[in-house]
């Protein structure tokens, strides 16, 4: 048998566990990675139970892992996701990753500009607030990270009454930003400020990218 052969048997055993399979499938439906006390709570387990598992499709590298620390005593935290070259038993169609990164390519082929990005972002920010069927008597920083949590950027924030601050702790469009940082983030900047502006109650003061800071934010005045 070949090596590709042997990795792909190696992944069929993992996933031929009915308790690992299942923990496969939550974690390919969360759009966040989850930790092992996530996914224990999602199925009912122990936590005890749960870890050896994540460890064993880690090994065979279905799992990609995070390690974050708590900035205090105690072991660090880790939390699991998909990797990027694991099977995606249908729950997202394989070829619409490739597609992105050939139309981010296109786009920045053609030399689409930021501002140009930015205002395809605003379309789809308006159209998901108009969706949500929100208005000016909504909390806009509640419904934004709503809709931020929705969408996968684990977003964290900070609110001290006019001024808030959400950081982008986790970002699902993360690969193609790192490729193309000039329309990814700006197409994401242009969702937040059509979302708000379509919410009202408050306005986008400032937009940290990946070009100015990790995690990724944004600023926000209550009007």
């Amino acid at each position: 048998m070949d090596q590709g052969g042997a990795h792909r048997l190696a992944l069929l055993k993992a996933l031929g566990d009915n308790t690992r399979y299942a923990i496969y499938l939550e974690l390919a439906r969360s759009p966040v990675p989850l930790s092992t006390a996530d996914v224990a709570d999602s199925l009912a387990l122990h936590a005890n139970t749960v870890r050896p598992h994540l460890e064993r499709m880690r090994d065979v590298g279905l799992l990609s892992v995070e390690t974050e620390s708590r900035g205090g005593v105690g072991r660090p935290q880790h939390r699991y996701s998909l990797a990027n070259e694991a099977p995606s038993l249908g729950l997202e169609p394989p070829p619409m990753p490739l597609l992105a990164r050939m139309l981010a390519g296109v786009a920045a082929a053609a030399g689409a500009a930021p501002h140009e990005a930015a205002e395809i972002g605003r379309e789809q920010g308006r159209s998901a607030a108009a969706a949500l069927g929100t208005d000016g008597d909504d909390d806009c920083v509640a419904a934004l990270g709503a809709e931020l949590g929705r969408l996968g950027f684990d977003p964290a924030v900070a609110d001290e009454g006019e001024a808030v601050s959400v950081a982008f702790t986790h970002c699902p469009f993360a690969e193609l930003a790192q490729a193309h940082p000039e329309l990814v983030c700006h197409l994401h900047r242009g969702m937040v400020e059509g979302f708000v502006e379509a919410v009202g109650g408050a306005s986008v003061e400032r937009f940290q990218t990946l070009l100015d800071r990790q995690p990724c934010r944004v600023e926000l005045s209550r009007s």
